[in-house]
C-alpha cells in the first residue's frame, strides 16, 4: 500500500491540482505529458488497466467521495503517494462529462528498443486522437507488438489517446514522434492501406510479420512513406462507400493479416 495516511487537498491554488489540470486538457499534442515526464490516466478502468500490466502509479488520487466509498482503494495499491482532492476539486481538474473521482500520475515510460522483426503498426500523421487510441486497441487485439507514430501523429500518450485506447498502451511498445527514418531499422515489409490502390487486400498474398502503415485522415499515407511499403492495398467496399475510418480500415486490415 502507498506510504501513510492520505492527504486531503482543498486549495485550487495548490501546485499539484495545478499540474493535474495541465495534464487532464485532453490536446491531441501531448505537450504537457512530455515537459513534465508525466502522465496522467483517469478513471478506474485506465488504472486498473495499468495496475494488471505491473505499471505502480506515482501518485493515486482519488475524490474524497470515492475514497470514502471504498470502491477503488486497492487503486492506491503500491503509489508512492495517495492524494485526497475535495469533490469539486477533482471536478475542476477532469475533463469528463462526468468525473471518475479516481485517477492515477504514473511517470512517462522510457523509450523502447525497437524489435526490427515485430509485426508493426505505424501511424502517419493520423491526428485524430479517437482515431490513433482506437488502433491502439485494435494492435494490441491481433497481437501486434509496437506502434510507431511517426511526426504528425496526435500524441500517444495524450489524455485523449489514452482514453480511447482503453488500455491498450501498456501492453504495446509506443514510438510517439518518431521521424521516418526510424523505419529503415525494421527488417520487415511495409504494407499500406489506400482506398485508391489497384490491389484488393481480399486477394493479395501477405506477408507476415510485417508492418501496417495508416495515413492521415483525409491524405492517406506520404509519397515518402509509400515509397517504401512493398504492396499498398485497398478494402473492397460492395456498399459503394469511398473509404472507411482510418481506425476501421486498420481493424480489418489486422484482423485479415492474423486470420491468415
Amino acid at each position: 500500500m502507498s506510504l501513510g495516511a492520505p492527504r486531503l487537498i482543498v486549495a485550487r491554488d495548490n501546485p499539484l491540482v495545478q499540474t493535474l489540470r495541465r495534464l487532464a486538457e485532453g490536446s491531441g499534442t501531448g505537450r504537457a505529458a512530455r515537459e513534465q515526464g508525466q502522465v496522467w490516466l483517469e478513471g478506474d478502468h485506465l488504472c486498473r488497466a495499468a495496475q494488471a500490466r505491473g505499471r505502480v502509479a506515482q501518485m493515486a488520487v482519488f475524490s474524497e467521495s470515492a475514497w470514502a466509498s471504498g470502491r477503488w482503494s486497492a487503486l492506491a495499491g503500491d503509489a508512492a503517494q495517495t492524494v485526497l482532492l475535495a469533490d469539486k476539486l477533482f471536478a475542476h481538474i477532469s475533463h469528463l462529462p462526468s468525473p471518475a473521482g479516481v485517477g492515477w500520475l504514473l511517470t512517462m515510460p522510457p523509450a523502447p528498443v525497437l524489435e526490427v522483426r515485430a509485426a508493426t503498426v505505424v501511424l502517419d500523421r493520423v491526428q485524430d486522437a479517437g482515431n490513433v487510441g482506437s488502433i491502439l486497441r485494435s494492435a494490441a487485439a491481433f497481437g501486434i507488438r509496437q506502434v510507431i507514430a511517426l511526426k504528425g501523429t496526435a500524441s500517444l500518450w495524450s489524455p485523449k489517446v489514452l482514453r480511447a485506447g482503453m488500455g491498450a498502451h501498456f501492453g504495446l511498445a509506443l514510438f510517439d514522434a518518431a521521424e521516418p527514418s526510424l523505419l529503415d531499422s525494421l527488417e520487415l515489409p511495409l504494407l499500406a492501406a489506400s482506398s485508391h490502390a489497384e490491389h484488393a487486400l481480399s486477394v493479395a498474398r501477405l506477408p507476415w510479420p510485417a508492418a501496417w502503415v495508416f495515413g492521415h485522415e483525409g491524405q492517406g499515407v506520404t509519397r515518402e512513406i509509400q515509397a517504401r511499403c512493398l504492396l499498398t492495398l485497398r478494402i473492397p467496399q460492395p456498399g459503394g462507400e469511398e473509404s472507411l475510418n482510418v481506425a476501421a480500415a486498420a481493424a480489418v486490415c489486422l484482423y485479415e493479416s492474423v486470420r491468415r
